[in-house]
């Protein structure tokens, strides 16, 4: 990279947590951004998917950690921050990848679905950007990046709670961007199109729908985790430090059917 890029985009010195860093998405996404140069904690539940992708990334050259944490409480979401900051000091760079997809029909919606999904969805990135802003704007810089999802903004496939979790991840990045502007720290949102996860193995079970939801798109594909990089590392470096509040659709064009 030479130095005009390097000053853009390089993340070199920087640190950051990916919660969800072990699968889809957040994989990718921490895959990126520990490439890029920021030593990288991978936070997930899974002690093996953990381990993996750690393994991967360290044999790759790249400074990562790897923590197992719970996000599915109160108790358990300040826990993991506590942890997640152990590793390689207070981060840089927050993602918030973690999420929960529970559709059952509508009607069958239940109270505990309902607090399940938006402890994960919502009230964890909320919690980790408390932790973690205050210390970036002490430092003069902070990035605070959330993956949201069609449904924040139209019904698709079955939104139900996780489409009310997503639009409201959005409200808080755009809250983030309110609270923290001036301070060097700057909140946003990646918006997926359909993109071939663990998340949705569902759906991926029907191949006509798969098909269905490739042909939506411009580019006529549906999205991969790689398909993320580019757009965090960005939104993770010094070169969007004037790009806050902004939801940025990496949906291959679905979005503008």
């Amino acid at each position: 990279m030479n130095e005009y890029l390097a000053d853009l985009f390089a993340l070199d010195g920087r640190t950051a947590v990916v919660t969800g860093g072990s699968s889809g998405i957040g994989r990718g996404i921490a895959t990126a951004l520990a490439r890029a140069g920021a030593a990288t904690v991978v936070v997930a539940r899974g002690e093996d998917r953990i381990a993996r992708t750690v393994g991967e990334l360290t044999d790759a050259g790249c400074r990562v950690a790897g923590v197992v944490g719970d996000l599915s409480s109160r108790a358990g979401i300040r826990a993991l921050a506590d942890a997640a900051a152990q590793p390689f000091g207070e981060p840089d760079i927050l993602v918030n990848s973690a999420g929960v997809n529970i559709r059952p029909p509508f009607a069958e919606i239940s109270e505990a679905d309902w607090d399940a999904t938006m402890t994960v969805n919502t009230l964890a990135p909320l919690l980790l950007g408390q932790r973690y802003a205050v210390g970036m704007a002490e430092r003069g810089f902070g990035r605070l990046i959330h993956i949201s999802s069609q449904q924040a903004h139209r019904a698709f496939v079955g939104s139900g709670v996780y489409g009310v979790s997503k639009g409201a991840v959005e409200s808080l990045m755009r809250s983030e961007a309110e609270a923290w502007g001036g301070t060097g720290v700057t909140s946003n949102t990646l918006v997926p199109g359909f993109v071939l996860t663990p998340l949705n193995a569902r759906l991926q079970e029907d191949p006509a729908q798969i098909a269905a939801l490739a042909a939506r798109t411009m580019i006529g594909r549906n999205g991969l985790p790689e398909d993320f990089a580019a757009a965090t590392v960005f939104l993770a470096s010094a070169g969007s430090g004037y790009v806050t509040g902004h939801s940025l659709f990496v949906d291959g064009g679905l979005s503008v059917h």
